[in-house]
């Protein structure tokens, strides 16, 4: 294995158990290196696993081209998407007098992991359990509080709530909750000018994170007293029956024919292929999915341009959707696993 630094949040973790917003955490071998400052130097000793030495600086670079000279590397890589041009420029002036070579390499550290573990794998899977049961509370309040007629902006400040349980768990992102024409915005910021009422079709999506591995689920429903989560849907409007068969359709189909093997491009050609023989294909606007794991998005990438080469335990979304703008969205999502060769939701 190459040496590397890195200096994500997510990949500290990974690498070291442990992880804080200013670090350069160095690889060589079996040995890391956690280089961070003297406000989280006790917790780094603390929490690091007992492969990582914790290095307190001033100076991150210094201990940088200290731990490089020390143990006299000729090449170390790094993720170029997190160095700023200063940063690289200062970085490779040092290492050019230590006859070090710096190779970029673009996203590696999403690449070494992106084969889950079993432990991983349950992980994630608890965490897409914890998000599944807020979705149905989430379901219970807006029946509960449907004739208060509340806007997108007040369903979003409450399913914050329940989806981190008060505070218990961090979330995978900012939820989305579109109401009809908001819902035609793949990534809809809640207004307070979208209010909910009987009938409406409401596009929900949100995540967890559990031991800080993510989940990420979106159901379209109609807006009722008896309003859930699930995919069996009845609509009374006929567009919206239409529309919703013609994703929930796409989105089953590309789950049963995914299979080990694929490309990323492979899977997504299944959803966009069933959605555009129905003539809606131009209203796909984005990819079929993405990794899931300690980044809500990672690899692999699952989309009309990837050569990501799809293999067990490999953790990712199935998401395809039509939007018609101005007037509603739908979205249908879940998160599979790579399981002897088939796709299983998680």
């Amino acid at each position: 294995m190459q040496p590397y630094f890195i200096l994500d949040e997510n990949a500290q973790y990974y690498e070291c158990g442990f992880s804080c917003d200013n670090a350069i955490v160095v690889r060589v071998e079996d040995t890391r290196f956690f280089i961070t400052d003297s406000r989280y130097t006790l917790e780094a000793k603390q929490f690091c696993n007992k492969h990582t030495e914790v290095i307190s600086s001033n100076d991150f670079i210094q201990s940088l081209l200290g731990v490089i000279s020390k143990l006299g590397l000729k090449q170390i890589a790094f993720n170029p998407q997190e160095l700023s041009v200063a940063m690289y420029e200062k970085i490779i002036s040092s290492l050019t007098a230590q006859k070090c070579e710096l190779v970029a390499q673009p996203n590696f550290h999403q690449q070494l992991r992106i084969c889950k573990s079993e432990k991983e794998i349950a992980l994630i899977a608890t965490s897409q359990k914890l998000n599944k049961k807020a979705f149905k509370a989430f379901a219970k309040r807006i029946a509960k509080i449907l004739k208060q007629s509340p806007s997108e902006k007040e369903l979003h400040y409450q399913v914050k709530q329940i989806l981190s349980h008060f505070g218990t768990y961090d979330l995978s992102f900012e939820p989305i909750v579109g109401i009809n024409a908001n819902g035609a915005k793949p990534h809809a910021l809640p207004s307070s000018k979208c209010i909910l009422k009987k009938n409406d079709i409401l596009l929900f999506d949100a995540g967890i994170k559990y031991k800080r591995y993510c989940s990420d689920m979106t159901r379209t429903a109609v807006v009722c007293k008896d309003i859930h989560f699930g995919k069996e849907q009845k609509f009374k409007n006929k567009l919206h029956s239409k529309i919703y068969e013609i994703v929930l359709k796409a989105q089953e189909k590309t789950i049963s024919k995914a299979r080990s093997g694929m490309s990323g491009k492979d899977i997504d050609a299944i959803a966009r292929d069933e959605i555009e023989k129905s003539g809606y294909g131009k209203y796909f606007v984005h990819s079929t999915g993405h990794g899931v794991g300690l980044d809500i998005h990672e690899l692999p990438r699952i989309s009309r341009l990837s050569e990501d080469r799809i293999e067990d335990n490999m953790v990712f979304s199935i998401e395809p959707g039509i939007y018609l703008p101005n007037e509603f969205g739908v979205r249908i999502e879940d998160v599979v696993v790579m399981r002897n060769g088939r796709a299983e939701i998680l």
